[in-house]
């Protein structure tokens, strides 16, 4: 990958990694690996919920980040679904007798609405924002030249990677 900006470490990293992908339309292709079995006597370091709880945030997390109206939305549906729960007991009993009887309930499920409404807009305002700012990250990868392109001189090794005179020199 050319531009990667790593936030995470741990698992959480390849959920990272994978929307960073999509985000950018990158080509994504599987290597083949060979798995030896865990040697005998030793255990494993993973926790099933506590490393779940992590990829589970930071999918949440980018989400947030990558499709702010599908996350707004999705809160924005919540509050306004719990404001007509509260509002529909209190409008039928206006139909009925033509008073408000609950008016700190009626109050709470309009706030509720209009918490809803903002997060919605939130979420429009977030999301127009996050769609400009893929396109220029795709056009700034885009014009990064490719590692093959580069002059050797330019390219630098990677960690434990020495160039072919070091090498000779050696």
């Amino acid at each position: 990958m050319k531009s990667f900006p790593a936030v995470s470490g741990g698992f959480e990293i390849e959920t990272e990694m994978s929307v960073h992908a999509s985000r950018l339309k990158l080509p994504v292709f599987e290597i083949e690996l060979d798995y030896g079995r865990r040697p005998e006597g030793s255990h494993s370091k993973l926790s099933t919920f506590r490393d779940g709880f992590k990829i589970l945030f930071m999918f949440a997390m980018l989400m947030k980040e990558t499709r702010p109206f599908a996350f707004f939305g999705t809160i924005s549906g919540a509050l306004m679904l719990a404001s007509l729960i509260f509002m529909a007991p209190v409008l039928v009993a206006y139909f009925e007798t033509g008073l408000v009887d609950r008016m700190p309930t009626w109050v709470f499920s309009l706030v509720l609405m209009m918490s809803s409404l903002l997060v919605l807009t939130a979420g429009l305002i977030l999301d127009s924002l996050s769609r400009a700012r893929a396109e220029v990250l795709r056009i700034h990868y885009m014009s990064l030249p490719h590692r093959s392109e580069m002059p050797a001189s330019d390219v630098k090794p990677r960690p434990n990677q020495r160039r072919r005179s070091e090498k000779s020199a050696a």
